[in-house]
Protein backbone atom coordinates (compact mmCIF):
# COMPACT_ATOMS: atom_id res chain seq x y z
CA UNK A 1 0.00 0.00 0.00
CA UNK A 2 1.25 3.49 -0.77
CA UNK A 3 2.48 5.33 1.89
CA UNK A 4 1.90 9.11 2.45
CA UNK A 5 5.28 11.83 2.84
CA UNK A 6 7.61 11.00 5.42
CA UNK A 7 9.30 14.12 7.27
CA UNK A 8 12.01 14.55 4.23
CA UNK A 9 9.43 14.66 1.48
CA UNK A 10 7.82 16.98 3.69
CA UNK A 11 10.49 19.27 4.05
CA UNK A 12 11.20 18.80 0.56
CA UNK A 13 7.67 19.94 -0.19
CA UNK A 14 7.81 23.41 1.99
CA UNK A 15 10.71 24.34 0.24
CA UNK A 16 8.72 24.46 -3.52
CA UNK A 17 5.47 25.58 -1.79
CA UNK A 18 4.48 28.50 -2.66
CA UNK A 19 4.22 32.20 -1.36
CA UNK A 20 1.06 34.21 -2.08
CA UNK A 21 1.18 37.68 -2.97
CA UNK A 22 -2.13 40.15 -3.24
CA UNK A 23 -0.94 43.27 -4.56
CA UNK A 24 -2.88 46.38 -4.91
CA UNK A 25 -6.16 43.95 -5.43
CA UNK A 26 -9.71 45.10 -6.12
CA UNK A 27 -12.87 43.46 -6.58
CA UNK A 28 -16.30 45.15 -6.52
CA UNK A 29 -19.63 43.71 -7.69
CA UNK A 30 -22.94 46.13 -9.17
CA UNK A 31 -25.77 45.12 -7.28
CA UNK A 32 -29.05 45.61 -8.95
CA UNK A 33 -31.08 48.17 -7.27
CA UNK A 34 -27.87 48.88 -5.19
CA UNK A 35 -24.89 51.12 -5.25
CA UNK A 36 -21.73 48.91 -5.79
CA UNK A 37 -20.45 46.81 -3.36
CA UNK A 38 -16.52 46.81 -2.75
CA UNK A 39 -15.15 43.48 -1.19
CA UNK A 40 -11.89 44.39 -1.79
CA UNK A 41 -10.01 48.22 -2.02
CA UNK A 42 -6.21 48.41 -3.18
CA UNK A 43 -5.87 45.46 -0.80
CA UNK A 44 -2.35 44.10 -0.11
CA UNK A 45 -1.91 40.37 1.41
CA UNK A 46 0.77 37.39 2.17
CA UNK A 47 1.44 34.57 3.21
CA UNK A 48 4.48 32.12 3.79
CA UNK A 49 5.13 29.03 2.54
CA UNK A 50 3.01 25.91 4.31
CA UNK A 51 1.19 28.35 5.79
CA UNK A 52 -1.92 27.51 7.57
CA UNK A 53 -4.33 30.40 8.31
CA UNK A 54 -8.40 31.56 8.32
CA UNK A 55 -9.96 33.77 6.70
CA UNK A 56 -12.98 34.98 8.64
CA UNK A 57 -15.76 38.32 8.54
CA UNK A 58 -19.54 38.27 8.52
CA UNK A 59 -21.71 36.60 5.71
CA UNK A 60 -21.34 38.58 2.72
CA UNK A 61 -18.25 40.11 3.44
CA UNK A 62 -16.55 38.31 0.61
CA UNK A 63 -14.10 35.27 1.68
CA UNK A 64 -15.61 32.88 -0.62
CA UNK A 65 -14.98 35.98 -3.50
CA UNK A 66 -10.92 35.48 -1.80
CA UNK A 67 -11.34 32.02 -2.55
CA UNK A 68 -12.13 32.51 -6.23
CA UNK A 69 -9.68 35.05 -6.84
CA UNK A 70 -6.86 32.13 -5.61
CA UNK A 71 -8.74 30.04 -7.74
CA UNK A 72 -8.39 31.87 -10.82
CA UNK A 73 -12.10 31.44 -11.01
CA UNK A 74 -13.01 35.06 -10.30
CA UNK A 75 -10.41 38.04 -11.72
CA UNK A 76 -10.43 41.33 -10.04
CA UNK A 77 -10.82 44.90 -11.31
CA UNK A 78 -7.60 45.89 -9.99
CA UNK A 79 -3.57 44.48 -8.49
CA UNK A 80 -2.08 41.14 -9.19
CA UNK A 81 -2.46 37.62 -7.81
CA UNK A 82 1.12 35.93 -7.91
CA UNK A 83 1.99 32.35 -6.14
CA UNK A 84 5.77 32.35 -5.88
CA UNK A 85 7.63 28.73 -5.48
CA UNK A 86 10.70 27.07 -5.82
CA UNK A 87 10.86 27.44 -9.97
CA UNK A 88 9.87 30.95 -10.14
CA UNK A 89 6.17 32.81 -9.90
CA UNK A 90 3.42 32.29 -11.67
CA UNK A 91 0.68 36.10 -11.96
CA UNK A 92 -2.65 34.30 -11.98
CA UNK A 93 -4.31 37.40 -13.03
CA UNK A 94 -2.30 37.69 -16.44
CA UNK A 95 -3.24 34.03 -17.45
CA UNK A 96 -5.47 33.69 -20.77
CA UNK A 97 -8.46 30.99 -19.37
CA UNK A 98 -7.05 27.63 -20.71
CA UNK A 99 -3.78 28.79 -18.63
CA UNK A 100 -5.38 29.64 -15.55
CA UNK A 101 -7.58 26.06 -15.49
CA UNK A 102 -4.42 24.54 -15.94
CA UNK A 103 -3.08 26.15 -13.03
CA UNK A 104 -5.45 25.61 -11.19
CA UNK A 105 -5.50 21.38 -11.75
CA UNK A 106 -1.80 21.11 -11.40
CA UNK A 107 -1.62 23.53 -8.36
CA UNK A 108 -4.91 23.46 -6.31
CA UNK A 109 -6.90 21.21 -3.98
CA UNK A 110 -10.16 22.43 -3.03
CA UNK A 111 -12.28 21.48 -0.15
CA UNK A 112 -16.46 22.97 -0.23
CA UNK A 113 -18.76 23.31 2.34
CA UNK A 114 -21.34 20.33 0.22
CA UNK A 115 -19.06 17.77 -0.65
CA UNK A 116 -19.76 17.10 -4.27
CA UNK A 117 -19.99 13.52 -4.17
CA UNK A 118 -21.56 11.01 -6.56
CA UNK A 119 -23.71 8.44 -4.85
CA UNK A 120 -23.56 5.97 -7.36
CA UNK A 121 -19.47 5.47 -6.80
CA UNK A 122 -17.43 4.26 -4.04
CA UNK A 123 -15.43 6.50 -2.19
CA UNK A 124 -11.93 5.55 -4.19
CA UNK A 125 -13.37 6.02 -7.70
CA UNK A 126 -15.75 9.54 -6.04
CA UNK A 127 -11.63 10.59 -5.03
CA UNK A 128 -9.79 9.41 -8.02
CA UNK A 129 -13.29 11.43 -10.23
CA UNK A 130 -10.74 14.60 -10.56
CA UNK A 131 -8.08 12.32 -12.97
CA UNK A 132 -10.50 11.37 -15.49
CA UNK A 133 -10.00 15.01 -16.92
CA UNK A 134 -6.36 14.27 -17.71
CA UNK A 135 -6.67 10.49 -18.66
CA UNK A 136 -9.05 7.71 -19.31
CA UNK A 137 -7.57 5.52 -16.53
CA UNK A 138 -6.13 6.54 -13.39
CA UNK A 139 -2.75 5.20 -12.64
CA UNK A 140 -1.44 2.69 -10.61
CA UNK A 141 0.06 5.34 -8.77
CA UNK A 142 -2.81 7.41 -9.25
CA UNK A 143 -4.71 4.81 -6.93
CA UNK A 144 -2.45 3.93 -4.33
CA UNK A 145 -2.31 7.45 -3.22
CA UNK A 146 -5.99 7.39 -3.37
CA UNK A 147 -6.11 4.73 -1.07
CA UNK A 148 -3.29 5.54 1.37
CA UNK A 149 -5.36 8.83 2.09
CA UNK A 150 -8.51 6.99 2.32
CA UNK A 151 -6.81 5.13 4.59
CA UNK A 152 -5.78 7.85 6.64
CA UNK A 153 -8.89 9.36 6.91
CA UNK A 154 -10.43 6.66 8.03
CA UNK A 155 -12.83 5.53 4.80
CA UNK A 156 -12.99 2.32 3.27
CA UNK A 157 -12.19 2.40 -0.42
CA UNK A 158 -15.11 0.54 -1.28
CA UNK A 159 -17.19 2.14 0.62
CA UNK A 160 -20.90 2.94 -0.16
CA UNK A 161 -21.30 6.72 -0.23
CA UNK A 162 -24.65 7.10 -0.05
CA UNK A 163 -24.55 5.21 3.40
CA UNK A 164 -21.67 7.09 4.74
CA UNK A 165 -22.71 9.70 7.51
CA UNK A 166 -22.12 13.64 6.39
CA UNK A 167 -18.77 13.68 8.05
CA UNK A 168 -17.13 10.34 6.40
CA UNK A 169 -18.42 12.08 2.94
CA UNK A 170 -16.54 14.86 4.10
CA UNK A 171 -13.27 13.18 4.78
CA UNK A 172 -13.73 11.53 1.24
CA UNK A 173 -14.08 15.52 -0.23
CA UNK A 174 -11.10 16.12 1.73
CA UNK A 175 -9.07 12.74 0.74
CA UNK A 176 -9.84 13.94 -2.90
CA UNK A 177 -8.74 17.75 -2.14
CA UNK A 178 -5.61 16.35 -0.99
CA UNK A 179 -5.01 13.86 -4.04
CA UNK A 180 -2.06 16.34 -5.54
CA UNK A 181 -1.60 18.61 -7.86
CA UNK A 182 -2.11 17.51 -11.40
CA UNK A 183 -4.14 14.89 -9.61
CA UNK A 184 -1.39 13.27 -7.93
CA UNK A 185 0.59 12.14 -10.59
CA UNK A 186 4.19 11.07 -8.93
CA UNK A 187 2.67 11.08 -5.72
CA UNK A 188 2.66 14.74 -5.54
CA UNK A 189 0.96 16.79 -2.79
CA UNK A 190 -0.92 20.03 -4.15
CA UNK A 191 0.88 23.15 -3.06
CA UNK A 192 -2.32 24.78 -2.28
CA UNK A 193 -5.86 23.70 -0.15
CA UNK A 194 -8.69 26.20 -0.13
CA UNK A 195 -11.12 25.23 2.14
CA UNK A 196 -14.52 26.96 1.83
CA UNK A 197 -16.54 26.18 5.12
CA UNK A 198 -15.60 22.87 4.73
CA UNK A 199 -17.44 22.35 8.24
CA UNK A 200 -20.30 24.77 8.64
CA UNK A 201 -22.51 21.81 7.68
CA UNK A 202 -21.37 19.00 10.36
CA UNK A 203 -22.25 18.97 14.30
CA UNK A 204 -19.29 20.33 16.60
CA UNK A 205 -17.86 17.12 17.43
CA UNK A 206 -17.62 15.88 13.55
CA UNK A 207 -16.22 19.58 12.36
CA UNK A 208 -13.13 18.92 15.08
CA UNK A 209 -12.76 15.90 13.08
CA UNK A 210 -12.48 17.27 10.13
CA UNK A 211 -10.51 19.97 10.82
CA UNK A 212 -7.99 18.36 12.50
CA UNK A 213 -7.63 15.47 10.02
CA UNK A 214 -7.39 18.60 6.87
CA UNK A 215 -4.77 20.47 8.97
CA UNK A 216 -2.42 17.71 9.85
CA UNK A 217 -2.55 15.81 6.29
CA UNK A 218 -1.85 19.66 4.71
CA UNK A 219 1.09 19.68 7.37
CA UNK A 220 2.24 16.20 6.46
CA UNK A 221 2.24 17.12 3.04
CA UNK A 222 3.57 20.67 2.85
CA UNK A 223 0.54 22.27 1.38
CA UNK A 224 -0.70 25.87 2.32
CA UNK A 225 -4.00 25.87 3.41
CA UNK A 226 -6.49 28.69 3.34
CA UNK A 227 -9.71 28.25 5.41
CA UNK A 228 -12.71 30.31 4.88
CA UNK A 229 -14.94 29.63 7.90
CA UNK A 230 -16.86 30.94 10.81
CA UNK A 231 -16.05 28.51 13.26
CA UNK A 232 -13.98 30.19 16.24
CA UNK A 233 -12.80 26.58 17.27
CA UNK A 234 -11.66 25.77 13.50
CA UNK A 235 -10.03 29.32 13.16
CA UNK A 236 -8.14 29.11 16.37
CA UNK A 237 -6.68 25.56 15.18
CA UNK A 238 -4.67 27.90 12.18
CA UNK A 239 -1.36 29.52 12.18
CA UNK A 240 -3.03 33.43 11.78
CA UNK A 241 -6.46 34.43 11.42
CA UNK A 242 -7.07 36.98 9.08
CA UNK A 243 -10.59 39.76 9.01
CA UNK A 244 -12.32 40.79 5.79
CA UNK A 245 -13.18 44.48 6.59
CA UNK A 246 -12.86 47.91 5.57
CA UNK A 247 -12.05 46.47 1.97
CA UNK A 248 -8.86 45.08 3.23
CA UNK A 249 -7.70 41.42 4.57
CA UNK A 250 -5.83 42.18 8.33
CA UNK A 251 -4.28 39.97 10.34
CA UNK A 252 -6.04 39.14 13.89
CA UNK A 253 -3.55 39.93 16.97
CA UNK A 254 -4.25 36.99 18.86
CA UNK A 255 -4.22 36.68 22.91
CA UNK A 256 -1.64 35.43 24.34
CA UNK A 257 -2.11 33.77 27.66
CA UNK A 258 -0.86 35.27 30.94
CA UNK A 259 0.64 32.40 32.86
CA UNK A 260 -0.08 32.43 36.06
CA UNK A 261 3.21 32.39 39.03
CA UNK A 262 2.97 29.19 40.59
CA UNK A 263 3.51 30.04 44.32
CA UNK A 264 6.11 27.95 45.98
Amino acid sequence: MAVLADAGQVENALKVAPVLVFEGVSLVYSVPNQRQISLLDNADWSLGRGAQVALCGPSGCGKTSVLNLLAAIEKPQQGRIIWHDGSGQTEITALPTSQQEAWRRAALGLVFQQFHLLPHMTALQNVLLPTRFAAWQPTPQQQDRASALLDRVGVRPNADIRVLSRGEQQRVAVARALLGGAFGVGGTAPRVVLADEPTASLDTATAQIVATMLSELCREQGSTLIIATHDRDIAAMMDAVFDMANGKIIERVLETPIETPVST
